[in-house]
């Protein structure tokens, strides 16, 4: 799920929708719609959230393939649902 993993690197980051919209120069329910995986980002916008983010396109597709796998050891299911539900307290704390 890129639009979810896009989501949490955001909120991990403490950025608001509005200021990542202006900063990639992208409208606020465009960056929704990628968040709520109604729309697929372009390589050029990955490119953007990684430069704003300070990471690499290849690193967000790595996080979006960790948080979309459905057949993976009860250990990295467990320790990933953790990490997603720490990400989301950070989000209800921030909001």
């Amino acid at each position: 799920m890129l639009g979810e993993a896009l989501r949490l690197i955001r909120i991990f980051h403490d950025c608001k929708t509005s200021k990542l919209a202006e900063a990639l120069e992208l409208s606020p329910s465009y960056i929704s719609e990628i968040e709520n995986n109604k729309k697929n980002p372009s390589m050029d916008t990955l490119k953007k959230y990684a430069d704003y983010f300070d990471t690499s396109v290849s690193s967000i597709m790595f996080f979006a393939e960790s948080v979309d796998k459905d057949k993976e050891s009860n250990f990295k299911k467990a320790t990933r649902k953790k990490l997603l539900k720490f990400m989301q307290i950070i989000e209800n704390a921030t909001a």
